[in-house]
């Protein structure tokens, strides 16, 4: 058998073939096809490349509970307390908002609030129509209603649409809280 192999190994060095001895060949251990090289490698680009394709959507499917989980100190200061009557006012105030491109800039939101009672009320006034800004006796045939002016939108006092006109939803509201005399504002509450 020593013969055999020998004999292949100096026909391959006189065709221009590798000239391995057998002793280089026990230290390489077994060599590796062209077949298997081809299908590792190919393993290894398609492994490559699902990772990079279902890293960002787990980061995706993740991300909300991520930031329920660290969403507490939201709330921000909008108006003095002394300030909010039984008449809806519109207050504006300013948060830090992270968007796809830009982490931290600066938004203004609005707020219309009123006390009802012991109660705050306090709605978002984008209308649930179309998105345009509704506004508190915005129209002079409905004094006691938020009125918004596109497409004739009409809402209560407490922000509940007026069946038969465009809005299919109630305008929605914000997580609000007392603290030292102010009125603090988190989260947008949805409703419909």
């Amino acid at each position: 058998m020593k013969w055999c192999s020998l004999e292949i190994i100096f026909l391959l060095d006189d065709v221009g073939g590798s000239s391995m001895n057998e002793k280089e060949k026990e230290q390489t251990g077994k060599e590796v096809s062209r077949r298997q090289f081809l299908t590792y490698t190919l393993m290894g680009i398609g492994s490559f490349l699902a990772v990079g394709m279902l890293g960002p959507m787990v980061r995706f499917a993740i991300d909300p509970a991520l930031k329920a989980a660290g969403a507490g100190g939201s709330m921000v200061p909008v108006a003095d307390i002394t300030e909010i009557t039984d008449v809806p006012k519109s207050f504006t105030f300013t948060v830090k908002q992270d968007d796809a491109w830009v982490k931290g800039q600066q938004a203004t939101k609005t707020a219309w609030i009123y006390k009802e009672g012991e109660e705050y009320v306090v709605l978002e006034p984008t209308c649930k129509h179309f998105g345009c800004m509704v506004n508190w006796a915005g129209s002079p045939n409905h004094p006691d209603q938020f009125y918004c002016p596109c497409h004739d939108g009409r809402y209560t006092k407490d922000g509940k649409n007026v069946p038969g006109t465009p809005p299919n939803a109630s305008l929605d509201m914000f997580e609000y809280e007392i603290r030292d005399g102010k009125l603090y504002l988190g989260q947008l509450i949805r409703r419909t």
